[in-house]
């Protein structure tokens, strides 16, 4: 009877592993507001893959940066900390140019040339996250940006001197060409930073302008449509290939799903965030044409500098491009 049970006790043990090992969990980090288009696209991203998986693969998300501030996030994805994380892209330029190239000033600066901008660039992004043992699952673009400022601004002259928030090396250096005095600040800390005049000017999105209630501190938001950067939602490769095919081709199929419902989310955020800044009484206008010229040649010089940090990869890419934008 013994070698019966430990046989039958050996065979329940193997269902329940089977069992217990039936449903995946996976954790991922966010860095914005609940609110925040990317945010609910990252919810509905995560419910389609529960639901096509028929709740196989479940992720709890901690958004807004409470499990992992956004800088840790990257990391924290590469060391299996977490199984899935979002980023803005562009905050990690100083590992790799490809990173921050969709925020050069006035490169890719409307809808149609951002599109443009992710074809020519996706594979290059892809591959190099692969290098640090990440999959690219998608991207979305963020709006257009803008200068949130206390009074209403009218020529680039205006902006020397003031303390102008930077979110990644290329804001840090537009600032520096500005005249201004680029202070980094994270999204959450944006409120505080004015409270306490460590910064007076912003330089960001609508849609971020509206997170960090910027009718509190900034009166005239000035639209200059100026880049649209990317957030990047990516899978620790190991967490993914560890999958059965189909429920990680689920994963594949539902991240194609959400980059082109981000797109649509994106599209609509660029006039709903604004119509909300007006409705807690911002002033909101397009910048005369002579500071948008100058602004342009600013992002003319960045781009050169830009290329030559990115190399022969770099020049091949923005061939590449151009190419797509003259078609």
């Amino acid at each position: 009877m013994k070698p019966l049970f430990t046989a039958l006790a050996g065979a329940a043990l193997c269902l329940f592993a089977q069992s217990a090992g039936a449903q995946t969990r996976w954790v991922m980090a966010t860095p914005y507001a609940e609110a925040n288009f990317h945010t609910r696209n990252v919810r509905a991203f995560l419910a389609d893959i529960e639901q096509a998986t028929s709740g196989k693969l479940t992720v709890q998300a901690h958004h807004n940066g409470t499990l992992l501030p956004m800088p840790q996030i990257k990391r924290g994805v590469q060391t299996g900390q977490v199984q899935l994380g979002e980023i803005l892209l562009s905050a990690y330029g100083n590992e790799d140019p490809f990173f921050e190239v969709d925020s050069v000033p006035f490169l890719a600066d409307t809808v149609e040339a951002a599109a443009k901008l992710h074809q020519a660039t996706e594979p290059y992004i892809r591959t190099r996250l692969e290098r640090q043992g990440l999959t690219l699952l998608y991207m979305v673009n963020w709006n257009g940006q803008g200068f949130y400022t206390r009074t209403p601004l009218t020529s680039v002259e205006e902006l020397r001197g003031t303390r102008l928030r930077a979110f990644n090396n290329l804001t840090f250096r537009f600032a520096e060409l500005l005249g201004a005095q680029p202070v980094t600040v994270q999204v959450p800390e944006i409120p505080q930073a004015f409270a306490t005049n460590v910064v007076n000017v912003l330089f960001t999105s609508a849609q971020t302008g509206v997170d960090a209630s910027a009718w509190d501190f900034a009166r005239n938001f000035t639209d200059v449509g100026g880049m649209r950067p990317r957030n990047a939602i990516f899978a620790n490769s190991r967490a993914l290939a560890a999958l059965d095919p189909a429920t990680r081709q689920a994963v594949l199929d539902a991240a194609k799903r959400a980059e082109a419902r981000g797109a649509e989310y994106s599209r609509e955020a660029e006039v709903e965030m604004v119509e909300k800044l007006r409705s807690h009484g911002v002033q909101v206008a397009a910048a005369p044409s002579a500071m948008q010229a100058q602004l342009r040649g600013i992002g003319e010089k960045q781009t050169q500098e830009w290329v030559t940090r990115a190399g022969n990869d770099g020049g091949q890419m923005l061939e590449r491009y151009r190419a797509l934008s003259s078609r």
